[in-house]
């Protein structure tokens, strides 16, 4: 889980995160995956190209918010300067919280791969199983009395019993992990746009402080006094930001290996069972902010 730093400036010291190219062999996997695994692997690897670019995005966000910091700086008018700098805090918080939100489809996407894997192992019983049986059938056509179709279908009955525990571990594979992959999914669609919706709530409260009255030439506008107040708006913010709980309704399983009724992995549940969701740490300071991109 990331931590964030928040406070009342952008500028100063502006640390870009790297840019991260998402690395992959689905060039020599899609020509290696056996038909059973084909489909969700390809699904896995378009998810893979949708995650970069939710991060990309994330950092795109967080590099037009500089921008616009530096803008408001640019145009010596101290109210557009003020408020340009903290609305740029708030949008750089939601490239943040795009990029947060594509760590969680990394996480969905790594329990999708139990499946596929899953998948991959079943293959070969399988192909055993009609390897035997075309062989039985040959044998029936060629040499009906030969004493190895006998053998074979002993063999047969072998490969049927343990086709039908592989099948049987593929069912129960495919069925949990799934939950678990789309519980997670789902639940960082929703607090993706629940903080979203706070943050672009208080930035619309940053644009009620900026005076825009007229002036006539010759005259100057009135003097800024809104920085202790804009300054509270980050604030506030933050302490929502920070309180936030998800409304989304837990997924139940009755698979064994679960500890609680929800399919989160054990990485998500101490933070999701301390605060009701997948709250995300911060901490307040009026330095420079820390843009931290993900592992």
């Amino acid at each position: 889980m990331a931590i964030m730093h928040r406070n009342m400036s952008i500028r100063g010291r502006r640390n870009s995160a790297p840019n991260r190219t998402r690395f992959s062999f689905s060039t020599l996997r899609g020509h290696q995956q056996p038909e059973t695994s084909r489909r969700l692997n390809q699904l896995i690897k378009n998810e893979n190209a949708a995650i970069g670019a939710h991060e990309k995005a994330g950092r795109e966000r967080v590099s037009i918010a500089n921008q616009l910091s530096d803008w408001g700086e640019w145009t010596e008018d101290d109210a557009v300067s003020d408020i340009t700098d903290k609305l740029a805090v708030l949008m750089a918080e939601m490239g943040e919280q795009e990029d947060n939100f594509a760590q969680y489809l990394e996480e969905s996407r790594m329990v999708l791969k139990h499946i596929r894997d899953t998948e991959n192992s079943v293959q070969p019983s399988r192909d055993q199983r009609a390897k035997i049986a075309d062989e039985i059938q040959k044998l029936k056509w060629k040499e009906p009395q030969s004493n190895r179709i006998d053998i074979l279908e002993q063999e047969l009955v072998r490969a049927e019993a343990q086709s039908l525990v592989a099948e049987a571990q593929l069912t129960n594979v495919t069925r949990s992990k799934f939950k678990e992959a789309y519980d997670i999914h789902l639940a960082a669609v929703i607090e993706r746009g629940e903080k979203q919706i706070l943050l672009a709530r208080h930035a619309r409260r940053l644009l009620n402080h900026l005076d825009d009255t007229p002036v006539v030439p010759g005259d100057s506008p009135r003097e800024y006094d809104q920085i202790s107040a804009t300054r509270q708006v980050i604030e506030d913010a933050e302490t929502e930001l920070r309180a936030w709980e998800s409304s989304a309704e837990p997924i139940h399983t009755s698979a064994g290996d679960a500890l609680d009724s929800t399919l989160l992995p054990r990485s998500g549940r101490g933070v999701r069972d301390s605060q009701g969701a997948y709250a995300v740490e911060t901490t307040a300071s009026d330095s420079v902010r820390d843009v931290n991109g993900s592992a």
